[in-house]
């Protein structure tokens, strides 16, 4: 049982208990972030990032991090989020290895990692636990709130629970629910890990752990993340020189992507605790807007659940070669806020990357999210 804290992260403690959407609570629980830029006189000027699943705080290289972050090309002094005009809050997830309290943490109960004794996570929970980040932050209303994939649905979560914390808000390539394609690989992702007998029903550790789960789990994934026209155009049918085939193994690898998603696996799969990668997984597909609503206030469907949401400006941010978070659910967020009053664009980009384009294909989303933000 590992976690994996980047230096310079800072931490806020959740209110003690904490109490859990599904039940149960936690106790000394914190919420790992980061930041960048300063807030002005005025206190208007933040922005709160929520990423996903696998990311951790460090967005952008900073003095205390001069390491390169997960979103560097997005982030800092003259970029499309420009910390020169912006007060920037990137938070890690509850449930996840990177800092914040989940699976991999130490129960303050037991003295134990909690493993699968974690209560249930929802999308929920990261949302309030967000909340308490803003708040212990001195933060009274956010100037934009922004999602990416996971961290669309945590934001959407926290947008429909604390009415008027953010005057904006951006969704990038995220959903207001699950879509079965996306359960469905998501499920199988969850069981690879689990049939690994090295997972031991969550009772694994540093010396027994389960690596071909997890390969598989994320090799799935990465497939997923992108698009066949990727994978096309950056592989074709290239198979690898001899002298890196694995000439004992009759179905090794042979061909480029084939190495490449071993390469990536290998590199992911002692970085990213499997217990947290589950509980995670599971709490996106938990998730419909429509559902958390009614179980707040009156039934709903979840349109109904985005027109509920009260914020002043909105985009969402969708690529066509995405197969995990498709089009229509960018389209269905930015219909569903305008619904609900907000002046709400949808932007579809023609990027061949998939779903992790709003990782790579800055050319693309730069301009979008500045042009946005320059608005405000």
């Amino acid at each position: 049982m590992t976690e994996f804290i980047p230096p310079g992260t800072r931490w806020i403690d959740l209110p003690s208990p904490f109490p859990m959407k599904r039940g149960g609570d936690l106790r000394d629980a914190r919420i790992a972030y980061e930041t960048w830029g300063t807030p002005n006189a005025a206190g208007d000027n933040s922005i709160l990032i929520l990423p996903g699943l696998s990311p951790d705080a460090h967005a952008a290289s900073s003095p205390d991090n001069p390491a390169p972050g997960w979103w560097e090309a997005m982030l800092g002094p003259g970029k499309p989020i420009d910390t020169d005009r912006w007060h920037v809050v990137c938070v890690n997830a509850l449930g996840s290895c990177k800092g914040s309290t989940g699976p991999a943490s130490i129960d303050p109960r037991s003295g134990e990692p909690y493993r699968l004794a974690f209560p249930e996570l929802s999308v929920e929970d990261a949302a309030e636990a967000a909340h308490a980040v803003v708040r212990a932050l001195g933060i009274e209303r956010l100037a934009c709130l922004i999602g990416n994939s996971m961290g669309g649905m945590n934001a959407l979560a926290l947008l429909a629970r604390h009415p008027g914390i953010a005057r904006a808000h951006v969704n990038i390539s995220g959903a207001a629910r699950a879509l079965p394609f996306s359960i469905a690989i998501r499920s199988l992702q969850r069981e690879a890990i689990r049939l690994d007998p090295a997972w031991n029903e969550g009772n694994y550790d540093d010396d027994r752990y389960p690596e071909s789960g997890m390969r598989m789990a994320r090799k799935l994934g990465v497939i997923t993340y992108r698009s066949a026209l990727e994978w096309d155009g950056r592989f074709g049918r290239v198979r690898l020189d001899s002298d890196r085939r694995d000439g004992e193994d009759p179905f090794g690898l042979e061909f480029e992507v084939e190495s490449y998603l071993e390469g990536h696996a290998r590199r992911f799969v002692r970085n990213f605790d499997p217990n947290c990668y589950l509980y995670l997984s599971r709490s996106m597909d938990w998730y419909d807007i429509g559902e958390s609503c009614s179980s707040q206030r009156g039934g709903g469907t979840t349109d109904q659940g985005l027109a509920r949401i009260r914020v002043e400006k909105a985009l969402a941010i969708g690529v066509h070669t995405d197969i995990l978070f498709p089009l229509q659910q960018q389209q269905q967020i930015a219909d569903g806020l305008r619904a609900g009053g907000a002046e709400a664009h949808f932007l579809p980009l023609e990027s061949p990357q998939g779903h992790d384009a709003f990782l790579v294909d800055f050319d693309r989303f730069g301009p979008a999210v500045s042009g946005f933000l320059d608005a405000l």
